[in-house]
């Protein structure tokens, strides 16, 4: 069960996108897919270790480091080789100039709560090591990617993604919580999309 879940999440990205053609559908998905495995699997994460942290210091070192990757994003646009078509490929899956905002607040504010609790906290694991956790965590944003960045831009991101999958956990590990790696994943969320809207719109 613990291993099928992110196969369905995968599942639940890949059709949103290329079956539906909705950037809402692939995220209602994924977090049905993700709430309905914890439901499930009741794994012992409370509410306060989404909440808790020891050290102010993990929370600016999150945020900081992870904020800033929408920002260099932002000033290196043209060295990721973006399809020349990506504002009508955003249109397209439903993100007009009325859906973008509500969609960028829902992404930041809820998606990394959401994510945290099942990539760090269900599947995560202690060990210093790079983990399995780290590259599934990665590997889903490849649906996302695809034809819309070249393939060396693409496998940039995923290790980048492996990176940071791997620095949560770290973080979660000596911090004792989650709520530094939920505020880093919120400034990463947060500040990606509002470069891609920038530059796209």
């Amino acid at each position: 069960m613990k291993w099928i879940v992110p196969a369905l999440a995968y599942l639940a990205v890949g059709l949103g996108i290329f079956r539906f053609h909705n950037a809402w559908g692939a995220l209602a998905g994924f977090h049905a897919a993700i709430i309905l495995s914890l439901l499930i699997a009741r794994p012992n994460i409370s509410v306060s270790t989404l909440l808790k942290s020891t050290k102010i210091k993990w929370i600016a070192l999150s945020v900081l480091l992870c904020g800033s990757s929408g920002i260099a994003l932002y000033f290196l646009w043209d060295q990721f080789g973006f399809a020349p078509d990506l504002p009508s490929q955003i249109e397209a899956l439903g993100l007009t100039s009325s859906t973008w905002i509500p969609f960028i607040a829902y992404f930041s504010l809820v998606n990394p709560f959401v994510e945290e609790t099942f990539w760090r906290g269900y599947l995560g694991d202690g060990t210093k090591r790079v983990h399995a956790s780290d590259f599934v965590y990665s590997g889903f944003h490849a649906l996302i990617m695809i034809g819309k960045v070249r393939v060396d831009a693409i496998l940039f991101g995923l290790s980048m993604l492996v990176l940071a999958g791997w620095f949560w956990r770290q973080i979660a590990r000596e911090d004792g919580g989650l709520l530094a790696p939920v505020l880093g994943h919120i400034a990463a969320d947060f500040t990606i999309l509002m470069a891609v809207y920038q530059m796209t719109s």
